[in-house]
C-alpha cells in the first residue's frame, strides 16, 4: 500500500468523524426541542457507517493488490432513534398535552457527551496518523529532513 491509500482512508475516517461530531453537537443542541418542523420533539440522531473500496487509479496501474483491498468509511445515512420520548410533567409549558405532560427529546446528556469525546478523540487519532503519513511522504522522497 502506498502513501496515497493509506492517506484517502485516513481522510475517510476525518470526514465521517467529523459528520459525527456535527450530529452530536445537533443532538446535544436539541435536547429541549419539545416542537419541530415534522411535529413533536426533536428526535436523537446517529450516523451509520459503512466500509467502502478505496478508489485509487494510482494503485490500479502499479497492481498493488493491496492497497486495492483497501477500505475507508463512510457515512451511509443518519438515521433518527425510534425510542419514545421522555414524558416530563410541566403542565405551564406551552407544548403540554391535556393530561399536563410534555414529550421531551430522547436524548441522554451525558451519552451525548460520551459519544463527542470518542468521536473527538478519533478525529484527533486521524490528524495524528495524517501528519505521520505526511512526513512518511517527504522521507521517501528525500525532501523531509528532520521534522
Amino acid at each position: 500500500m502506498n502513501v496515497f491509500s493509506a492517506m484517502e482512508i485516513i481522510s475517510s475516517s476525518l470526514t465521517a468523524q467529523r459528520t459525527r461530531l456535527n450530529i452530536v453537537a445537533s443532538n446535544l443542541a436539541n435536547a429541549q426541542t419539545t416542537r419541530t418542523e415534522e411535529g413533536g420533539p426533536y428526535r436523537r440522531r446517529d450516523p451509520v457507517f459503512q466500509s467502502e473500496p478505496v478508489q485509487n487509479r494510482f494503485d490500479e496501474l502499479l497492481g498493488d493488490r493491496l492497497a486495492q483491498q483497501a477500505h475507508g468509511v463512510q457515512v451511509t445515512e443518519i438515521v433518527q432513534d425510534q425510542t419514545p420520548p421522555q414524558q416530563v410533567y410541566d403542565p405551564t409549558h406551552p407544548d403540554a398535552d391535556a393530561s399536563g405532560f410534555v414529550a421531551y427529546p430522547n436524548i441522554n446528556v451525558t451519552e451525548e457527551m460520551v459519544n463527542m469525546i470518542m468521536a473527538s478523540r478519533a478525529y484527533d487519532a486521524g490528524a495524528t496518523a495524517m501528519k505521520a503519513m505526511g512526513r512518511i511522504g517527504r522521507s521517501a522522497l528525500g525532501i523531509g529532513g528532520n521534522i
